[in-house]
């Protein structure tokens, strides 16, 4: 699938803002996924993780019992942190960059207020990683990768995200209209283990479970996680020797 270009008006030099879900758990997957973001990157990039402990007094809803991850809500704060100014990119930790960033950031369209690959996606099984609850529900994974017009998310204030229900925000029902939603290229968030395997895949999504756990090291496209931590660990033991 040839992506679409991104209307002139959308170019800018700006920074790339980039952030990552994060759950100690999963401290590892969020290091790797940075390293390949800014190792593949040709325009300069920021990330800041999506820290439960950075994000006192601002989420403070309490635990669900069918989140399977510390950033299921703190995800649609993104707009706020940005000062729902510009654009802003939003992704889950379980992930591995292939591509340069610069090429989904060039997808931006002010025409929606949020971009995602609109998967269709029904999960297999009720358990993933850890034990946690596999729910099933429609738009399931939207909004694992999110490309956000932070001014046109202005819905998305803390209180909001604090009292929503889960569906309300992972479905969009924030947004006065599904219009508002813009579809990009399915590259852009391959879910490993149920899409079929693509050359061409972008980013990579071990939604079910990373090679980072035992029960999940012969996954899909493990190797090509393994390759991105080991050029991670070369670099910091470079760093280290200096």
């Amino acid at each position: 699938m040839r992506e679409p270009r991104a209307a002139p008006k959308t170019k800018s030099t700006s920074m790339i803002r980039v952030f990552i879900g994060y759950d100690d758990r999963e401290a590892v997957a969020y290091n790797v996924l940075s390293h390949s973001i800014q190792r593949l990157a040709s325009e300069p990039v920021t990330i800041a993780p999506l820290r439960l402990t950075q994000l006192k007094g601002i989420l403070t809803r309490e635990r669900h019992p069918l989140q399977s991850t510390d950033f299921s809500f703190s995800r649609f704060l993104t707009p706020h942190l940005s000062g729902y100014e510009g654009w802003s990119i939003f992704m889950d930790c379980d992930m591995v960059m292939r591509d340069d960033i610069a090429r989904l950031w060039g997808l931006r369209d002010d025409s929606y207020a949020v971009m995602v690959v609109k998967h269709v996606h029904v999960p297999r099984e009720t358990v993933k990683f850890l034990g946690e609850p596999q729910s099933k529900y429609e738009k399931k994974n939207w909004s694992s990768v999110m490309l956000f017009n932070n001014a046109r998310c202005r819905a998305l204030t803390p209180a909001y995200v604090n009292t929503a229900s889960g569906l309300e925000l992972h479905q969009f029902k924030w947004l006065e209209s599904e219009d508002l939603i813009g579809a990009l290229p399915g590259r852009w968030n391959h879910l490993v283990g149920y899409d079929p395997p693509r050359h061409d895949a972008a980013l990579l999504h071990y939604t079910e479970g990373g090679p980072y756990f035992t029960e999940y090291r012969d996954c899909q496209y493990a190797e090509e996680w393994r390759d991105e931590y080991q050029r991670m660990e070369h670099v910091e033991r470079r760093r280290n020797r200096k």
